[in-house]
C-alpha cells in the first residue's frame, strides 16, 4: 500500500497552492490526486482570475492582498525562472453609479488596510480611459431602452490589481510542486475515504488502489460534496455547484486606450482584457446570475444563454459606447461552489480528525489561493514560511464557525 503524509484531492488552484505551501515549509510526503486528465479541468480553468482586493470584510481584504502579492511577484513565489503566467497589472476600476460617497468611503478602508487606491471623477476617468462613458445611470438590460446619460460619478481604482491566466498559473504550480518532490497524479478519482477511531486513515481510488495517510485535504471544487459524503460527514453548510456564464469577444480598433479590470456596479457586470489586450471578457456581478445550481458537475450546459448574452452585451455597450455591433460573441460556463449560508469558504479540519476542507469559495478562490494554501499549510505543518505567508488567522473560515453576517451574497460580498 502506498503511503503519504498528506493527500490533497484536487489539482486546481487551491489544491496546488496548498501543496506548494506545504512543500516549501516541510519535508512531508505530499500526494495530489486529480480526477481530470490535466490542470484547469474544473473551476480553475473557467475562472476569470480577476485579482481585486476590495471586499466587505477587512479580513478578506487582507487575505486578498496577500494572495495578490504572490501573483504580482509570481517568479519569486513559484521559484521558476521562466513561468508561463505573468500578472497583468491593469488596475481594478470600481464604478458605483450614482453613489458619490461610496468611492471615498472604500478608499479610506482600503488605505487603512495597506491597499493602493485612488479616487477620481469624470474628467480624470475620460483622460485615463477614453473609451469609457461616465454615465451613472444603470442601463435597462431587459428592454434595451435608451436613456439620456448623466455623469457626476466618483470612481475607485485599485492601482495594483489586475488578472492572470488561471491555467498558466496552475501549470506553473504543477511544475513547482513536482520540482519540490510533490507527487501529482492525474486520472486518479477517489472512490472511498478510510477512517478508524474518528480519524481519517487514507483513500481508495476508483481503480481499487489504496493510499494510506493521516491527513486528507478536500480541494475538489464542485466535486467536494462527493468526498464529504464519502467521509460520512453531515455538515450544517450547503455547498452548491453553481453554473456561471462568461462572454468573450474580439476587441475592435474603435475601443481605444487602456481598459482596466472594471466592476460596473450600476450595470451589474465586470469586464477585463485578455490575450494581450486583443479580447474582452465579460461576466456578471449580480446575485441573480449565481443561482443556477448544478446536480452533476460532470454534466451541465457549458454554453452561455442567449438572454444572458444580450443583457451583458447591452451593459457593455453602455459603458464602452464606441464598441461596434459586429463580430462573433462567444461564451462559456464554469462552476462556482457557492456556500449558501454566507458565500465564504470552509477552510480547516472537520470533525473527522485529519480530514480538512478547502471548499465553498463562491467565486473568490483564485485570488485567495496563495494565502489559503499558506493558512492550511501552517495548520498542518505548524511552520511559517519566510518567503510567503499570510497574517490572517487560520481559524477565520473554520468548519465549526457561525455564518458570517454580510449585506449581499453576490460575488462582490
Amino acid at each position: 500500500m502506498k503511503r503519504a503524509d498528506v493527500i490533497i484531492v484536487g489539482a486546481g488552484i487551491i489544491g496546488l497552492s496548498t501543496a506548494w505551501q506545504l512543500a516549501r515549509r516541510s519535508k512531508l510526503r505530499i500526494l495530489v490526486l486529480e480526477k481530470g486528465a490535466g490542470t484547469g479541468e474544473g473551476s480553475t480553468g473557467a475562472s476569470s482570475a480577476v485579482c481585486r482586493t476590495r471586499y466587505s470584510l477587512d479580513n478578506m481584504i487582507q487575505l486578498a492582498r496577500d494572495g495578490i502579492a504572490a501573483y504580482r511577484h509570481w517568479p519569486d513565489f513559484t521559484g521558476l525562472s521562466a513561468p508561463r503566467a505573468a500578472f497583468a497589472e491593469d488596475g481594478v476600476l470600481w464604478m458605483p453609479g450614482a453613489d458619490r460617497d461610496w468611492a471615498e468611503r472604500e478608499h479610506r478602508r482600503m488605505q487603512g488596510a495597506g491597499v493602493a487606491t485612488e479616487v477620481f471623477g469624470d474628467d480624470e476617468l475620460q483622460r485615463r480611459y477614453p473609451a469609457f462613458s461616465a454615465c451613472t445611470i444603470a442601463p435597462d438590460t431587459e428592454t434595451g431602452e435608451a436613456h439620456s446619460c448623466r455623469g457626476g460619478g466618483r470612481y475607485l481604482l485599485e492601482t495594483e490589481g489586475g488578472y492572470m491566466d488561471p491555467v498558466a498559473c496552475a501549470d506553473d504550480l504543477l511544475e513547482a510542486c513536482r520540482g519540490a518532490g510533490v507527487d501529482v497524479r492525474f486520472g486518479a478519482e477517489v472512490a472511498a475515504v478510510s477512517q478508524a477511531g474518528g480519524a481519517v486513515t487514507g483513500l481508495t481510488l476508483a481503480g481499487g488502489e489504496q493510499v494510506a495517510a493521516p491527513v486528507v485535504i478536500n480541494a475538489a471544487g464542485p466535486w467536494c460534496n462527493r468526498l464529504i459524503a464519502a467521509a460520512g460527514l453531515a455538515l450544517p453548510w450547503h455547498l452548491r455547484p453553481t453554473r456561471i456564464q462568461v462572454l468573450y469577444l474580439d476587441r475592435p480598433a474603435e475601443v481605444t486606450g487602456p481598459i482596466p479590470v472594471t466592476v460596473d456596479m450600476a450595470a451589474g457586470i465586470y469586464f477585463r482584457c485578455q490575450n494581450r489586450g486583443q479580447q474582452l471578457v465579460v461576466g456578471s456581478v449580480l446575485e441573480s446570475d449565481e443561482r443556477e445550481q448544478v446536480d452533476d458537475p460532470d454534466a451541465f450546459n457549458r454554453s452561455a444563454d442567449d438572454a444572458f448574452t444580450h443583457a451583458k452585451l447591452h451593459a457593455l455597450h453602455h459603458r464602452l459606447p464606441a464598441l461596434p455591433y459586429r463580430g462573433p460573441i462567444r461564451g462559456y460556463c464554469g462552476l462556482y461552489t457557492v456556500n449558501e449560508e454566507d458565500v465564504h469558504p470552509l477552510v480547516g479540519e472537520s470533525e473527522l480528525k485529519g480530514f480538512y476542507l478547502a471548499n465553498g469559495f463562491s467565486g473568490h478562490g483564485f485570488k485567495l489561493a496563495p494565502a489559503i494554501g499558506a493558512m492550511l499549510a501552517r495548520q498542518i505543518s505548524g511552520e511559517r514560511c519566510v518567503e510567503f505567508d499570510t497574517a490572517v488567522a487560520p481559524d477565520l473560515f473554520r468548519v465549526d464557525r457561525q455564518p458570517i453576517a454580510i449585506a449581499s451574497k453576490s460575488v462582490l460580498a
